[in-house]
């Protein structure tokens, strides 16, 4: 009968086998504690907690440069609709002086300013009464906020103050 190596289990486990194995007196069956390449419970689990450790450490990896490029994309995509922005403010103005330039042909080019003026007056007005009305319609997160304001009492185990 071999001599295990008292440092590892893989060494007791060969002996135990090769002793049932050659008495003729054992099943052949490994022990509970063993798997089938020999290795214990114990070893199993360290494998599948390192296993998993380095599952999740390269999934965060991979979050990480996933959401790096898709910051990097969301940013030109910003920098372009600020871009184009300017451009259609540029625009407006152009529109609006021409406007003033092609009114002016009929009238003072002080009253055609005034017209083009009141008309952006007019633009704003509306934008900022729809605007305002939008804001007024945000509810924020009323669901979230019902939920938190239970947690202290469930947490109390009072839940029934919740009802």
């Amino acid at each position: 009968m071999p001599v295990p190596d008292p440092g590892t289990t893989r060494g007791a486990a060969e002996s135990l086998q090769s002793g049932a194995q050659g008495t003729g007196t054992g099943s052949g069956h490994r022990g509970i504690a063993e798997s089938d390449d020999g290795r214990s419970i114990g070893q199993l689990l360290s494998d599948v907690t390192s296993t998993l450790s380095t599952l999740m450490r390269q999934e965060v990896a991979l979050a990480k440069a996933e959401a790096s490029q898709s910051a990097s994309r969301a940013g030109k995509g910003i920098g372009m609709f600020a871009g184009a922005a300017v451009a259609g403010l540029l625009l407006l103005v152009f529109i609006s002086l021409s406007a003033m330039f092609g009114f002016g042909q009929f009238m003072g080019y002080e009253w055609a300013a005034l017209i083009v003026a009141s008309v952006w007056a007019i633009v704003a007005v509306i934008l900022a009464v729809v605007g305002r009305n939008e804001m007024r319609r945000i509810r924020g997160v009323p669901d979230t906020t019902d939920t938190l304001s239970k947690v202290p009492n469930a947490l109390k185990g009072q839940e029934e103050m919740n009802r």
